[in-house]
This record gives structure tokens, sequence and C-alpha cells, in this order.
């Protein structure tokens, strides 16, 4: 005997309605007013083939009718696997991160999966060992590794053990393709130390990130062996290690204003420590750009606020975000090379010719 669906009245089930829409909707809910079980809604969920075209049609109407929003954690334990993205870093630039999630975010749209973050201190002797906890206990469908920790060797054979795929965000490349997009940080300093020395400056401070960073060393290299080629050398004074960060900058930019011949330019590895530079600058009562050209690199939104605007190498953090997050949805699909990311110089009001009056 073919089984019916037992009708029940419209006034039940629109009060059912209400109730789950002002109470938030449980995937209960969505099988008691559908009138199929539990398992029923999971599969049109998950796109199960197994479900009728009807009965996928009156389930998808009621998810949307009633708001209700299917709880990843849920759906990891229900069928074994997790519909979380886990994004981990060791990045004191809030503004970097804030870019990083946005195209990630953008990239999960719509597809059923959910970012999580794990910030994390890469000096920590047990931040691997913390990383490995929040991998397994979030049972995590891959990982987004975001400079400096994608540089560290030895937490990726730790994701390779544990058996999580991930997606390498650095400043070259450091593994597959199809694991790796690479930023190519140096093209960038490279295009700035030209265009400082178009202008016609030669005595410029550098102000670096920190050395164990894989970009303070690529972007810090490719400006020294840039300006080298055009014959300038930097002396050792005129170097100055930051930490990417904002303070660093103004102390960087104090010791290097304070030298017997001060520099005419500065080019600060991120625009946090740009920003520094200004605020040092302004104490000093030097005018902008006339008497200090400044350019930074990442060309976040602070770039366009500060005044006057600032010259920065745009490094399109957003799409980097983008692309490693598609990288795990689709690993089988992803490409034999990484997306091409090329960083390029964006010329504001922050440089001019030395000793412009």
């Amino acid at each position: 005997m073919t089984a019916r669906r037992i009708e029940r009245p419209a006034a039940d089930i629109a009060q059912d309605k209400a109730n789950a829409k002002s109470g938030g909707a449980t995937i209960n809910d969505i099988a008691r007013l559908a009138g199929v079980s539990k398992k029923t809604v999971s599969r049109v969920i998950n796109r199960s083939p197994l479900v009728q075209v009807q009965t996928r049609e009156r389930v998808e109407a009621l998810i949307r009718e009633v708001g209700y929003v299917p709880d990843p954690m849920a759906r990891g334990l229900a069928f074994r696997k997790s519909f979380l993205i886990g994004m981990v870093y060791d990045n004191p630039n809030a503004q970097y991160i804030v870019n990083m999630q946005g195209g990630a975010l953008e990239s999960l749209r719509g597809s059923g999966f959910e970012l999580v973050v794990h910030p994390c201190d890469s000096k920590s002797d047990d931040y691997i060992a913390g990383v490995r906890h929040f991998v397994v206990q979030q049972r995590l469908h891959g990982v987004i590794l975001v400079p400096r920790v994608s540089e560290d060797s030895a937490l990726v054979d730790m994701l390779n053990e544990v058996g999580v795929r991930y997606a390498r965000i650095a400043a070259v490349s450091l593994d597959q393709p199809r694991r790796m997009i690479a930023t190519n940080d140096r093209l960038g300093a490279i295009e700035a130390a030209n265009y400082l020395e178009s202008l016609g400056h030669r005595r410029i401070g550098l102000i670096t990130g920190p050395q164990r960073y894989l970009s303070a060393r690529e972007r810090g290299g490719g400006f020294i062996a840039a300006l080298a080629k055009r014959g300038i050398e930097l002396a050792p004074e005129y170097v100055i290690e930051g930490g990417y960060t904002f303070e660093s900058g103004v102390a960087g930019a104090e010791r290097l204003l304070a030298l017997p011949e001060r520099p005419t330019a500065i080019f600060a590895l991120n625009d946090e420590m740009a920003a520094g530079v200004y605020k040092a600058a302004h104490r000093l009562g030097l005018s902008l750009p006339e008497q200090l050209s400044i350019v930074g690199f990442d060309d976040s939104p602070l770039a366009t606020r500060l005044w006057p605007s600032l010259t920065s190498v745009r490094l399109p953090i957003w799409d980097m975000g983008l692309h490693a997050a598609a990288m795990l949805l689709s690993p089988e699909e992803s490409p034999r090379e990484g997306p091409l990311i090329a960083p390029h110089l964006v010329v504001r009001e922050s440089c001019s010719s030395p000793g412009r009056v």
C-alpha cells in the first residue's frame, strides 16, 4: 500500500511557520512543516539526487520562507566532514587580515561553508600544537595559511600529517601550484625603488619588516638591489628593521630623521609603518612631500586616508583571500599554476623631487 502524507489544517501550519520564524528554525521544524523526515531535509540541504523534485522544491521553499540556516558543525557531524574553512595567521596588521578575510568570505558565499579564524604567535614554542588542536577540534575542511605562518615548513608538515588540505599565501612560491599563491612582493619593491630614483632621490631610508618574515626579506632585498642597479648604495644606518606596526614606523622614522644627513625619501614596507613615518615627520615640522617623500606597501584603505595621500605598492590582498578559499573548495579543479598576483605602484601625493619648495 502506498503511504500518503497526512494533510494538516492550514491554521496549524501557519502557526508552526510563525513559531519557526520567531524562535530560530531548526531542521526538525522544516521536517515537520514539510511532512518529511529529518534525513530527507538533510538530503535536500546537501543536494542529494535521492530526493524527488516535488519534495525538494517544497523543502527548499520552506527553508527560504522561515529563514532556516543549516548549522555547519551539525552538517559536519552528520556527514563525517566539516563545512568550515580555517584561516591561520600571525600578522600584527589588522587591516591586512580584514581584507584577506573579505576575499575569502566572498569566495565562500553561497557555498554552505563558513570561515573560522585562528590568530597565533609563531614565536611561541607550542604554536604548531595550538594550530593542530584548532584544526582537529573544528574538523576543518581546509586551511588558509597567511604570511608569516605560511612560510613555516614544520606547520605544513603537521597539516599533511593530519590530512588537512591547505592553501599557502607567500611572497614567493614555496609549494605545489595547486596549494600556492605567490604574491611576488619583490617586483613591487623594485618598482618603488625605480620610482624614487627617477624623482632624483639618492639618500633614501628603508624601514623593513621583521627579518623572519619572507615578505620583509623579499621586499627589502628587491628594493636595495634595484637601487644598487641604479648606482645607489644604501648605507647600513639607512636601513631600520621595523615590526610591520604603526609604532615601529614612528620609531624607525625617528632614527632615520635624526641622522646627520637625513634621507629625502623613506620607503616603509607596509602602510602601517608608513603612517608612522608621517607622524615622526610632523613632529619635526617637516613638510610632506617637499622635505620628505614617503612610499608604503600594500595600498590598504589607510593610504587614501592620510594627507597627503600615500604612494603605495598595491598588493591585491582581497583577491589573495578569494583565490585561497576557492582552491580549498575545489582542490581537484585547482589550476596547475597558481593565480598571477602582480603588485604595482599606485602614485599619489606623498612623493616629489628632493628639495622642492
